[in-house]
């Protein structure tokens, strides 16, 4: 549940917004949450409900909005949320949460925006303030008094933030992106005088000094016809600023041309980093010298590696004007690394790459990196590498390109075969480890103590993780001595551990912080010990907690400001290695039910992701009959959305996999595997096969005809993609025959139709052309149209192989009768079978005309595969078509 102020006052909910009625009651819930937790008088209320004197019975009416206000939040479960609507004498208040007000969030953030040391971060904060925003203030209630000054205090304060943004930006460099910024707000409010002078400095400072006069000169105008005054002290300096530059100019130079965009994929700068200066000296002479340097960062986990190199790299962010790369290879994570592939892929795309212009294999991508990168002062961050072998194809190949790594090996291959440099990173000496703490804690709490301050640096071991835990925990809690920190650190089992064995001994002070978190934050970190990847959102989060998404969303933010979990992309939490790591030791008193919850939550959502991505076709599986419903389900827009998902939670769905077999729940791990067949098929080449071979197992345990069968099919058709055909045809030559089994005729004609297409490839065309010709019949008798596309497809496919052009037209005609107009990929295809047909037949003018509707379809579906063979075969065509 969300309150918003910030635009049409609204009660947001997982179905929807509440409907208020009318703008009394909307008017009266913005008082309300204009005072959170604080009594508002009838008088004040009264106030703000009617423009005019209020008529004699407003007591009347102002109590019956208030009891239908309070029937609503309670019909829609705001008690959950402890939000309450309670009577205090002559007054009411609405007692909640006041993270639940967009307007609180959006004053915490530029709050917090005012005190942050890099300008960075101040415009991270102040644009994610203002994103809170979604018109005017208070847009639906009555205009009175009251309401009106509170919406022009909230809108002063918006645009102020914006300013604030605006000078963020001119601090950072970036004088374009200030003027974009201002300029929409000076056009909306043309006599504030602080936006049109930051707006001209903005222009002046971005070679535009023409255009800043221009609107110095507009406001003036302005001013003198609406306010009959001359520009004040603000704008006039401005202009003056303005001139004194343009001065030395002798004609006026032209506008630069745009730069190209260049990549930039580093995490924000680690806050309240320290010390370090001999390792950032080292590491700058390691990266200066030679062609192409590769930097090797070394040293145990938790001692803060990627943060001295994000540090670095933001700090030398001039040495590297083309760009800056990062990827996480998850060397020492106890999740799947990525792939090579995945990293390439990433890259490829922030140097500009369209999607359908990237390579299929890992070799190929790699050269077009390289050569992408050969002309380029770019840097690269490859951190947490478990090996040379994984780090050497994500090299890039211009001589004034530079590579930081971060790793816990050593990686003596990388530095024989590529000369990498080392640079060793060892526990903060005590000095560094208490101006951490004096970082995040302020310098004069740690003077008040310094041999307290000495003790922590030295229970931690000087260790980073442990010492900015430790610090969170003692800003949380202001009244706490650091002595007291100290005695409870040193009165910790684990103390030992910490000393000595890096993973355990970080235990000790993450136990302090879980303890002290609210028990709904507490519950959500024992219950992602449960999870089964790398990251996790909000639905997966609230599955395994037992709550709605939007409450585990506030749990995820809680932990996420105990520095126990980051918002790695937006909408998803990662938790550090030693962070999962702990949660994982406190599994065992999450909820039991937690791992299954997270299991139906995936087969729930993997339904809603396959009717998103191949609309029409008819589900590989139904729900368990136990299987629990989910508080919410994510909903998807389209087919690209849900492919997105299937990305995101690729790991975490393998993990879920495995997570059902061990519990016995084979009737799930089947389903789970076999969901994820729209992403399986769109990237059938990215080793498939043992997920599908479990996925198998578990259906053969379960005694499912219709699921081994679907799960055979679909790991045949994998095998033969692989080249692995006669290991393919042992799971295809069985399918057919358990789909009859189970009588499901949709997965007959499709086992049917991958049998058929491996013996095509194999030799055995004329059982082929029998078998696809069965499985069009029985695609016939099911009336469902998708399969009977398929079957028609493929029929017409072997046709075509066995030089029989007029049937595989014939065929095609159907199938696209059949095809709904919104099945890009499927018409794609189509084209190219109609193409090939009618060049067959003597008609090339028409079969050319189809081939480029293909690639032109293709391309637009981001299809490679589909504009590679459509292009070829264009090219085959006779020149004098």
């Amino acid at each position: 549940m969300e309150f918003r102020l910030l635009g049409s006052v609204a009660v947001a909910t997982e179905n929807g917004d509440i409907p208020l009625g009318p703008a009394k009651r909307s008017s009266l819930l913005a008082m309300l949450l204009l005072r959170p937790n604080t009594a508002v008088k009838v008088e004040q209320l009264t106030a703000a409900l009617w423009e005019d004197e209020p008529p004699t019975h407003s007591k009347t009416v102002l109590q019956g909005h208030v009891s239908r206000l309070r029937a609503l939040l309670a019909e829609h479960g705001a008690e959950a949320y402890g939000v309450e609507l309670a009577t205090q004498g002559s007054a009411y208040i609405l007692r909640m949460p006041e993270s639940l007000v967009d307007a609180h969030r959006f004053e915490e953030l530029v709050a917090l925006a005012r005190v942050q040391r890099q300008p960075a971060d101040a415009v991270q904060m102040l644009r994610e303030a203002l994103s809170v925003w979604q018109g005017p203030a208070l847009t639906g209630t009555v205009q009175s008094r009251p309401l009106e000054a509170a919406a022009n205090g909230l809108e002063e304060l918006r645009l102020a933030s914006v300013e604030a943004l605006a000078a963020a930006y001119g601090q950072l460099g970036e004088h374009a992106r200030a003027a974009a910024v201002l300029r929409t707000e000076s056009v909306t409010h043309p006599l504030r005088e602080s936006l049109a002078a930051a707006l001209m400095l903005a222009l002046g400072r971005s070679g535009r000094q023409s255009d800043a006069m221009d609107w110095y000169h507009r406001t003036r105008r302005l001013l003198a016809e609406e306010l009959g005054v001359d520009p004040g002290e603000t704008l006039s300096e401005a202009y003056a600023t303005i001139l004194r530059a343009a001065e030395p100019a002798t004609e006026k130079r032209p506008a630069p041309a745009a730069e190209a965009p260049v990549p930039e994929l580093l995490p924000r700068p680690p806050r309240g980093f320290t010390g370090r200066g001999d390792e950032l000296a080292v590491l700058a002479r390691a990266v200066a010298g030679g062609d192409a340097p590769v930097a090797l960062v070394t040293g145990p986990a938790g001692v803060g590696k990627s943060a001295f190199a994000v540090h670095w790299a933001h700090e030398r962010r001039a040495d590297f004007p083309d760009g800056r790369l990062f990827a996480d290879l998850r060397g020492f994570s106890e999740t799947q690394e990525p792939e090579s592939a995945a990293v390439l892929r990433e890259f490829l795309v922030a140097l500009g790459t369209p999607a359908q212009r990237i390579p299929e294999h890992a070799d190929a991508m790699g050269a077009l990196f390289r050569s992408l990168t050969a002309d380029r002062r770019l840097l690269v961050v490859l951190d947490n590498a478990r090996s040379s072998e994984q780090v050497r194809p994500l090299l890039p190949g211009g001589d004034h390109c530079a590579t930081l790594i971060t790793s816990r090996d050593r990686l003596g291959g990388l530095i024989a075969s590529d000369a990498a440099r080392p640079v060793p990173l060892g526990h903060l000496p005590a000095a560094d480890a208490t101006r951490l703490l004096a970082a995040v804690l302020g310098e004069e709490r740690v003077a008040a103590e310094p041999a307290a301050a000495l003790q922590l640096a030295a229970l931690c071991d000087g260790l980073p993780l442990a010492l900015r835990v430790t610090a969170a925990r003692l800003a949380e809690r202001p009244q706490w001595t650091l002595e007291a920190m100290a005695g409870e650190l040193a009165c910790e089992q684990g103390r030992l551990a910490l000393l000595d064995i890096e993973d355990t001994g970080v235990s000790a002070a993450l136990g302090l912080t879980v303890q002290q978190l609210p028990e709904s934050a507490a519950r959500m970190f024992r219950a992602i010990g449960l999870h089964t990847g790398p990251d996790l959102d909000r639905f997966a989060a609230g599955a395994l907690a037992g709550t709605s998404p939007a409450q585990a969303s506030a749990a995820l933010d809680r932990l996420a400001a105990a520095h126990l979990l980051t918002e790695s992309v937006p909408g998803r939490w990662t938790p550090h290695d030693l962070v999962r790591l702990y949660a994982r030791s406190l599994a065992p008193q999450a909820d039991p039910e937690g791992l299954p919850r997270l299991l139906d939550h995936y087969l729930h959502t993997g339904l809603a992701a396959d009717a998103a991505a191949e609309p029409g076709s008819q589900p590989c599986c139904t729900l368990p009959a136990d299987a629990r419903r989910p508080a919410a389900t994510r909903e998807f827009e389209d087919r690209s959305a849900a492919l997105a998902w299937y990305e995101a939670e690729r790991a975490a769905l393998e993990g879920a996999v495995a997570a059902a077999v061990s519990l016995g729940l084979h009737d799930r791990a089947w389903r789970l595997a076999l969901l994820q067949w729209p992403l399986i098929l769109w990237r059938i080449r990215d080793g498939w096969t043992p997920l599908l071979s479990t996925g198998l197992d578990s259906a053969v345990q379960e005694g499912d005809a219709d699921a081994q069968s679907r799960a055979r099919a679909l790991l045949g058709w994998v095998l033969h993609e692989e080249g692995r055909d006669a290991e393919a045809l042992v799971h295809l030559e069985q399918a057919p025959e358990l789909a009859a089994q189970a009588g499901d005729v949709v997965s007959e004609a499709v086992a049917y139709v991958n049998l058929a297409v491996v013996l095509d490839g194999t030799g055995e065309h004329e059982r082929a052309g029998l078998l696809m010709s069965h499985a069009v019949s029985l695609a016939v008798q099911t009336g469902h149209p998708a399969t009977q596309v398929l079957t028609l497809q493929h029929l017409a496919r072997h046709c075509l192989k066995t030089q029989a052009y007029e049937a595989a037209l014939t065929h095609v005609l159907r199938a696209d009768e059949l095809l709904p107009p919104d099945a890009v990929i499927g018409q794609v295809q189509l084209r190219i079978a109609r193409g090939q047909a009618l060049a067959g037949v003597g008609r090339p003018e028409e079969a050319a005309d189809q081939l480029r509707q293909a690639i032109r379809g293709a391309e637009s579906a981001g299809f490679t595969e589909g504009v590679a063979e459509a292009t070829d075969l264009l090219s085959r065509l006779p020149a004098d078509r």
